[in-house]
């Protein structure tokens, strides 16, 4: 589907791949209001307050939209629209039976979904059970507890995923089509699918400014915008021909949807707002410290993937490289050119760096490998990057039995804060229980010598291990 021409839709069949995305794993095709009742018996149980149904229900619409409408897995090579693993989709148990009740009301919502306000794109409704998994959406058996207190679908909704969602009804059924045109665009092609090209370059050259921005998004393809797919093509490894192919259009489409999404809250369940309040006012010539060296650490990764940034020692002090490297940020993305570091100035650094983990290539980190998320994680911090965390320090444990055994929940709590100190006090860091940038590459390179031997990259271990953190 096609993001800024079409309006999301209900498509009349959705194919599900039945194992994890790249199993040998046979495909089935079945209509969507089959497909949703399936997932509903699969996930939620028919005795449940009708409330609490009705909310999951619409949860699960539009967790299955949203994979549709952003082309999620076309858009990656794959034949199909959604798995059946619980560990990136939703539940489908292909023959199951299907509860009357959650039969009924699905025939009555499957055409509705959930949206931000003043949005179009489907929600990325996550969930989970609330009780052996935690996460950042909607929880299952929590939805029951607010039924049972007399919430409304709406009020159970909003509870979980903020006040700014609405309802969106009644949406068009149409048969599922793929997005890609019917002939490669070039120069010289007029139509809205230029259009949507152009506007999808212009908002990944915030993140990638090296691909030039195209003037007029007007759908003629001219001189800028195959500029502009040249450049696009030669950053993602295609053929620079400057012609929009399927290859190109749907890799186009994938990097549109993950920089599209570093400011929303499902990228790892933070806010840049959130993760701003962690920090100073600004930083300038003359600080010191972790807030300091969090800041170069991201300087430094952008300036793998943007030359144009100048690289930061990662040593913790406000100094005149550090102030050149945030100029030549502010100059690159178009920011006042002051050398501080303000609310505005962190927010864009941040949001570029999360832009740029989204879209990293396969094989760039080693396997079973997180990037550093970009914020310090200490307690109360929720999500894949503690799971990971928690993960590695059981690793870790094996060797070092003082590193106590943890829950693997993504829930950042005393005891992860411990495990998190023991590791400090073993390697000869401050006993903080705060997991900056350098803590974490630390602890990464720990995790892969004990169970791996392998080598990070630079920009991964760009803080060292070993230093105290003061």
């Amino acid at each position: 589907m096609n993001g800024e021409a079409n309006l999301p839709y209900i498509p009349e069949y959705i194919t599900v791949h039945l194992g994890s995305p790249d199993s040998n794993a046979e495909n089935v095709t079945v209509s969507f209001p089959d497909y949703i009742k399936n997932v509903a018996s699969s996930e939620i149980y028919p005795t449940w307050p009708e409330n609490a149904i009705r909310a999951n229900i619409l949860s699960q619409i539009s967790f299955a939209l949203n994979r549709v409408y952003t082309e999620y897995y076309r858009s990656r090579g794959y034949n199909f629209d959604i798995t059946n693993s619980t560990a990136t989709d939703q539940s489908f148990v292909r023959g199951r039976d299907i509860f009357e009740n959650i039969s009924q009301i699905v025939d009555e919502v499957f055409n509705n979904y959930l949206s931000r306000e003043n949005g179009v794109e489907p929600l990325f409704a996550a969930y989970c059970d609330g009780v052996r998994v935690q996460c950042d959406g909607l929880s299952q058996w929590g939805s029951v507890s607010l039924a049972e207190q007399g919430f409304t679908p709406y009020q159970i909704l909003t509870y979980y995923y903020g006040d700014d969602i609405e309802i969106v009804y009644d949406a068009p059924v149409q048969g599922l089509s793929e997005s890609y045109p019917d002939e490669p665009l070039r120069l010289g092609s007029f139509n809205n699918d230029v259009g949507t090209i152009q506007l999808r370059l212009n908002r990944i050259s915030r993140n990638y400014p090296s691909i030039p921005k195209i003037q007029r998004t007007d759908g003629l393809y001219g001189i800028d915008t195959q500029n502009a797919v040249r450049e696009f093509q030669r950053i993602f490894s295609l053929t620079p021909d400057g012609i929009v192919g399927r290859a190109t259009w749907y890799k186009i489409a994938l990097v549109y949807n993950a920089v599209k999404r570093i400011s929303e809250v499902y990228s790892e369940g933070i806010p840049i707002s959130d993760v701003t309040n962690l920090f100073s006012a600004t930083l300038e010539i003359g600080n010191v410290g972790v807030e300091v060296r969090e800041l170069q650490y991201l300087l430094s990764f952008i300036f793998e993937f943007n030359n144009a940034v100048s690289p930061a020692a990662i040593d913790g002090i406000f100094g005149e490289k550090t102030k050149a490297a945030v100029e030549s940020f502010q100059r690159a993305y178009g920011l006042d050119v002051t050398g501080v570091v303000n609310e505005e100035v962190w927010e864009a650094i941040y949001s570029v760096y999360r832009g740029m983990l989204e879209s990293l290539p396969p094989g760039w980190l080693p396997e079973n490998i997180q990037a550093y998320p970009g914020e310090p994680l200490r307690i109360g911090s929720r999500g894949e990057s503690v799971s990971a965390l928690q993960e590695y320090l059981n690793r870790i444990s094996d060797t070092y039995p003082q590193i106590p055994k943890l829950t693997v929940d993504g829930i950042f709590g005393v005891n992860t804060t411990e495990a998190v100190r023991a590791y400090q006090r073993i390697f000869g860091y401050n006993e903080s229980g705060v997991v900056s940038s350098t803590l974490w590459n630390s602890i990464v390179s720990t995790y892969l010598s004990l169970s791996e031997g392998v080598e990070g990259r630079s920009t991964q271990y760009g803080g060292g291990t070993g230093s105290v953190i003061q």
